[in-house]
């Protein structure tokens, strides 16, 4: 427990969050409900209880987890250690196993009230003297919203889908309310986010048709979109952004994984390549200085040295922005773990060496062509923030943090950080 400058008590959690941008929306939504109740965000030594976040989408992911339970578990004082995530679904007994003083909660709605009853407390119970300084309460600048949860593909790789179940959508009036409720916390970005985003539906409602309701119902000034699937980039929905001009941003992180259709057959995927060349350029087309991010798994089961150069060659054609590059691992539970012609560790290295050197050459020359362009800036700290594109950008330090401004591009740094100049 901690003293506020008041004197009235306050109570210390920690919430570890491990894996991707859903779990980072879904830790925040746990300290909206604890900083109710007057819990106050320390760090882990300073904890009576601390929340690790769990994921479990490749083999090295989860020995991340189970090292961080153990972490936390040993630390002085024994604090509870609440396992929760993707990892505490799939394994609850051998985390718990762990260590005496580490429980899994795998319903994530229900890990405040878990950690409240620990502390003595009861839902909503605090004073209210915690003031709202960022859009959330772990400081982040451009909140979250989860809108979707659960995916209904099988890709081989992947164990998510056992994790967190088959695809379903927060009502597109809780969405609302959500936005709302960020905004009155100071946000001027939001992000939607979801496990498959793209299969976001309210009835006959869509993703598009979400957004226009957002922009119609709430005065947000600004909407992103996190990782969408290749066929959810439809027409209708860049013609939704494109028609919101610069209240979405201008940028899709559309999932690759592979550019060899070989490949993406043995993932099963549910596209080709054709398929992401054409909404790539539906995308271009209709979205003005649209940038495109992707994720790229290089060394998977039985990609041959040819077929890794057809993948790379392909990611040079899209001219991506921003690129996620992964090395394949083992994941037990999935196909792919025991599929024959497993690919050398060191072999995968060189291959992420090569990707990554090329995501970084394709940054920086989509990056040129954005000098002399306006955009629109979220300040994020001092002096730095972040484009429409998700480009970093370096600003006047005098311009205040958490606030969004137009800029001119002026320039471009080595590794593609834009110079700007506030307008």
């Amino acid at each position: 427990m901690t003293a506020d400058a008041a004197g009235e008590v306050r109570h210390g959690v920690a919430l570890v969050n491990l894996g991707c941008r859903v779990n980072r929306v879904e830790l925040d939504l746990m300290a909206s409900e604890l900083e109710r109740s007057d819990v106050e965000v320390v760090s882990e030594r300073d904890a009576r209880v601390i929340v690790v976040n769990t994921c479990a989408v490749t083999g090295e992911a989860e020995a991340k987890t189970r090292k961080a339970v153990r972490h936390a578990a040993g630390l002085p004082g024994a604090p509870l250690v609440v396992a929760t995530g993707c990892v505490a679904n799939l394994f609850a007994d051998e985390l718990e196993a762990l260590a005496p003083n580490v429980v899994v909660e795998r319903e994530k709605s229900h890990v405040a009230g878990r950690v409240l009853s620990e502390l003595g407390l009861s839902a909503g119970c605090g004073s209210g003297a915690i003031p709202a300084l960022t859009p959330t309460p772990t400081g982040r600048t451009r909140p979250g919203i989860k809108i979707q949860d659960g995916c209904d593909n099988r890709c081989t790789y992947c164990i998510v889908w056992r994790a967190r179940g088959a695809a379903r959508s927060l009502s597109s009036e809780r969405v609302v309310e959500a936005v709302r409720a960020a905004q009155e916390r100071g946000a001027h970005e939001v992000v939607l986010t979801g496990i498959n985003l793209g299969s976001y539906r309210d009835g006959v409602l869509g993703l598009p048709g979400l957004l226009d309701l957002l922009l119609e119902r709430t005065d947000v000034e600004r909407v992103r979109l996190s990782s969408i699937e290749p066929p959810d980039v439809t027409e209708e929905l860049c013609d939704v952004m494109a028609a919101a001009g610069e209240r979405v941003a201008p940028f899709l992180h559309i999932c690759l994984q592979s550019g060899c259709d070989e490949t993406l057959r043995r993932m099963a995927r549910v596209y080709r390549t054709d398929l992401f060349r054409r909404v790539v350029g539906i995308a271009r087309e209709r979205i003005a200085h649209v940038a495109i991010g992707t994720d790229l798994i290089v060394g998977f089961p039985g990609e041959t040295d040819e077929q890794f150069e057809e993948s790379l060659a392909f990611c040079r054609e899209m001219r991506f922005a921003k690129m996620h590059v992964f090395r394949y691992s083992r994941r037990p539970g999935t196909p792919a773990a025991t599929m024959p012609d497993q690919v050398d560790p060191h072999v995968s290295a060189a291959r992420s060496h090569r990707a990554r050197a090329l995501a970084n050459e394709l940054r920086l020359a989509e990056a040129q062509t954005l000098v002399g362009e306006k955009d629109l800036v979220v300040v994020q700290y001092p002096g730095r923030g972040v484009t429409g594109g998700l480009f970093d950008v370096t600003i006047d330090p005098s311009v205040p943090v958490d606030s969004l401004v137009p800029v001119t591009i002026t320039g471009v740094r080595d590794d593609a950080t834009l110079t700007a100049q506030a307008l």
